[in-house]
């Protein structure tokens, strides 16, 4: 009988359901903007709560410093160059000012483009393992029917597959651009956004936890700004949209509107993201649940993202660093906070392998498992990392940065200046030489791929 138990104990072990995984990602959420990290009078309770529980990685970046390609990388595990959604996807119109007409919109890029459905993700790949999959929120990989989550792995979707929406229209400069499944929906008009998607997670997650393994991918479209026409708002760009009550917390503890705006969004998101973890407690799934949180770029419009330098849309810290934490019970240590290397790209390897799932043969994934090194059982493998954004680019090896871009060029020592204020390109040419030296062999090992669309030419 002494035997007989730990064989039972053992068996169970490793027939034991797979992990429900809770996936969160933010808008433009800058790298200092959680209340756990003490810079700023922003309220994150619930996210404060989360890293308390589990672990939060200051030295974590994403792979581009914008929504599309980031988000693309989020969820296939891939270099945007690799998986071929290397840029945005969105109307230059709209920069002008311009309002579309049903016609003209069904017609442009924003329309037409999107995450090649060649490409394998996780919601193909969580499938497989038998999980049950839902998006709700900012979806960001295009429209046309080919590109939604419906036919991407995913069982459900309610949200919005371009970039941004005004929070009460739900509209994108004239166009209604909410989806319930494979249509458009106006059902929800003139609700706050944020509490639309918070009542439909919730109510996905109702219906199937504890019925078969779950995945929910929770992109949130906050606090990135409205996109809303100007003349829709009284003549001039409203920034972050909110209810009053948030941006009233805020007033007199920050410098303008804007910024109360800003912090108020992130509250009410906070919020939601704490409805989803009760939810969770209430039906005992906690411990057996994978909770993670992410900004998909840097803050803009956030006050400042120090120490780091720049902001969303630069190839400094401050565009392409962002918070994370991740919690898993008994799995992933509690109130720990980690400074090793680590990118979005380790999310797809790190979930599959959390899932006990298998990786699609034949598919590079540019990742890594990281739950040995959250645990402290070794170091990050990861020693690389390269970002292009047009004529922008950079690459990290060991603690040394370069740039070469519009807005700045050097090299930086990132153990000594995450700032990066000293540019020590001409003290050190022989390391900047071996950095543009590795960038040229990862851009070639990018454009040896099979080609992906919507922007390579073949």
């Amino acid at each position: 009988m002494k035997l007989l138990l730990p064989l039972i104990l053992l068996g169970l072990s490793l027939n034991a359901a797979p992990p429900n995984v809770v996936l969160v990602v933010s808008d433009d959420l800058g790298y200092p903007d959680l209340g756990c990290i003490g810079s700023k009078p922003i309220q994150t309770p619930n996210l404060d709560r989360l890293a308390a529980e589990g672990t939060r990685a200051t030295n974590f970046y994403v792979t581009w410093p914008a929504c599309t390609p980031s988000r693309g990388s989020i969820l296939t595990g891939r270099y945007p160059q690799r998986n071929g959604l290397y840029d945005m996807v969105r109307n230059d119109m709209v920069n002008y000012g311009h309002r579309f007409s049903a016609e003209e919109y069904a017609v442009s890029p924003e329309m037409t483009l999107g995450l090649d459905p060649k490409e394998i993700n996780l919601g193909d790949m969580l499938r497989t393992a038998g999980y049950i999959n839902g998006v709700v929120g900012k979806w960001d990989m295009g429209q046309a029917k080919r590109y939604l989550p419906l036919q991407r792995g995913f069982d459900f979707f309610y949200g919005h597959g371009n970039n941004g929406i005004d929070y009460y229209t739900h509209e994108r400069y004239g166009i209604p651009s909410l989806f319930r499944g494979n249509a458009r929906t106006t059902e929800h008009k003139g609700q706050y956004i944020t509490d639309v998607f918070g009542r439909e997670a919730l109510n996905f997650l109702r219906e199937h936890l504890g019925k078969k393994p779950v995945f929910l991918y929770l992109p949130f479209n906050a606090p990135h700004s409205a996109s809303t026409l100007a003349e829709d708002n009284g003549g001039e760009k409203p920034g972050v949209q909110v209810p009053e009550a948030y941006t009233k917390k805020y007033r007199g503890l920050v410098k303008d509107e804007k910024l109360a705006h800003y912090y108020g969004a992130v509250t009410r998101m906070d919020e939601v993201i704490g409805d989803v973890m009760i939810a969770l407690d209430q039906v005992g799934q906690t411990d057996n649940t994978v909770v993670l949180f992410m900004s998909d770029n840097g803050g803009s419009g956030n006050g400042g993202n120090a120490p780091l330098k720049g902001g969303k849309s630069t190839m400094w810290e401050g565009g392409l660093r962002v918070p994370f934490v991740i919690r898993w019970p008994g799995k992933v240590p509690a109130g720990k906070v980690t400074g090793e290397f680590l990118t979005s790209l380790e999310i797809v390897p790190t979930l599959l392998s959390a899932a006990g799932a298998q990786a699609p043969t034949g598919i590079a994934l540019d990742g890594f498992d990281m739950l040995p090194v959250l645990r402290g059982e070794k170091p990050s493998p990861r020693t690389e990392m390269f970002w292009q954004r047009r004529a922008d680019k950079a690459a990290r090896v060991g603690n040394w940065k370069w740039i070469d871009s519009q807005k700045g060029k050097g090299l930086y020592d990132l153990a000594n200046d995450i700032g990066e204020s000293k540019d020590l390109s001409k003290e050190h040419p022989d390391i900047v030489e071996r950095l543009q030296s590795r960038f040229a062999a990862w851009r070639k090992e990018m454009d040896q791929t099979d080609p992906r669309g919507p922007f390579r030419d073949y």
